[in-house]
């Protein structure tokens, strides 16, 4: 597969470049892109361990000085001292405002050298070169920032477009099973949101729960309308001031789940699995959606390798609690996104307290 998409967002525009085996081509594309020699990798030991030797090798060999920052693996190290620690690396190898940060690695990794890049020098040149299916379908492509504080997730953060996204789906070789089936809850996401044909050819898959099951031709289908979906989205509502809060289904329950367990016991994906099934149960109390339609929903997540059960130990009380600290939240009122059909949402601040009680209850009881 060779396919490029487009991010139209005027002078912040990028392209996506989906293509399978081609990581050794990173050094070429970015040449094409005008931007200053020196070039700060962020990446995890590992990561960098298995795909660090060819991106480097391609970005000398295209002219650029390369330098390197490694953080280790988690959520737990998405947090401002880490970016502390690339600061300090940058200024160590005199990173200048032409300079770039580029991000190996999957979502965290993303999210954090965005950051970064948005706040250093008041801006520098961002590249993300997504390795988990998770930032492939969605962390790397809108320009998202951010790092989480104690008490909520990403509420440190910056809109900062990257100059280019590449994708090389080989790379999901050496992705953890685990964390192939988190990537898949975005993509159910967008079946959900915004793509019905996507979700159909989800459910009739043989396998989608695996790199080594499914199907090359469905993994590069599911990159490429994921992608488009999400570009679709942000080059409508860039900041989130309207459509775009529809990427965030299953984030908002998602979110606090992570939370109350302190990014420990879920990865993210995980946490998006059970918010999307939250919601969805969430829909069907306030008559949007039918009990066909939430159970075709959970049965694809749960076909994934997903849960779409709330943790028994977590208290009603201290999820609403940790509702009320989400991005989302407006004058006091939490904004759900709520299923109105498979392919249709829509954006309420309506869900009452009461009624995420009673869809939680069960599930915690």
């Amino acid at each position: 597969m060779d396919a490029r998409i487009r991010v139209e967002l005027g002078e912040n525009s990028y392209d996506i470049a989906i293509a399978n085996g081609k990581l050794g081509r990173l050094g070429l594309e970015l040449s094409q892109l005008n931007l200053g020699k020196k070039i700060l990798i962020i990446s995890n030991p590992e990561i960098f361990g298995h795909y660090g030797e060819t991106v480097v090798g391609s970005l000398v060999q295209a002219g650029f000085e390369v330098c390197t920052h490694l953080i280790a693996a988690g959520e737990e190290y998405k947090n401002l001292t880490s970016i502390q620690q690339i600061y300090d690396t940058a200024l160590e190898n005199r990173i200048e405002r032409s300079s770039t940060f580029l991000a190996l690695g999957g979502g965290v990794i993303g999210d954090m050298t965005g950051f970064a890049a948005a706040t250093w020098l008041r801006g520098i040149n961002f590249v993300q070169v997504p390795t988990s299916l998770l930032a492939m379908v969605d962390a790397s492509v809108g320009g998202k920032t951010g790092v989480n504080h104690p008490q909520g997730k990403n509420l440190i953060g910056a809109f900062y477009q990257p100059k280019f996204v590449m994708i090389d789906p080989t790379v999901l070789e050496t992705l953890p099973l685990r964390e192939f089936r988190a990537g898949m809850a975005e993509v159910i996401k967008y079946g959900v949101i915004w793509d019905r044909e996507l979700f159909k050819e989800l459910e009739i898959a043989e396998s989608i729960d695996s790199y080594e099951t499914i199907s090359a031709d469905l993994l590069d289908l599911i990159l490429e309308r994921s992608c488009q979906a999400k570009a679709d989205v942000v080059g409508q509502d860039e900041r989130e001031s309207g459509i775009r809060a529809i990427l965030n289904y299953g984030h908002t329950l998602g979110h606090a789940v992570e939370s109350l367990t302190h990014y420990k016991q879920f990865v993210h994906g995980e946490g998006v699995a059970i918010g999307m099934a939250l919601a969805g149960a969430i829909a069907m109390k306030m008559s949007l959606w039918t009990s066909d339609e939430v159970q075709r929903q959970d049965a694809l997540i749960q076909k994934a390798g997903l849960p779409v059960d709330c943790p028994e130990h977590l208290q009603v009380g201290d999820i609403l609690r940790t509702l009320q600290s989400d991005k989302k939240v407006r004058a006091g009122k939490v904004r759900f996104i709520l299923p109105t059909k498979i392919g249709e949402v829509l954006i309420t601040d309506q869900v009452r307290s009461e009624l995420i009680e009673d869809v939680l209850t069960p599930m915690s009881a």
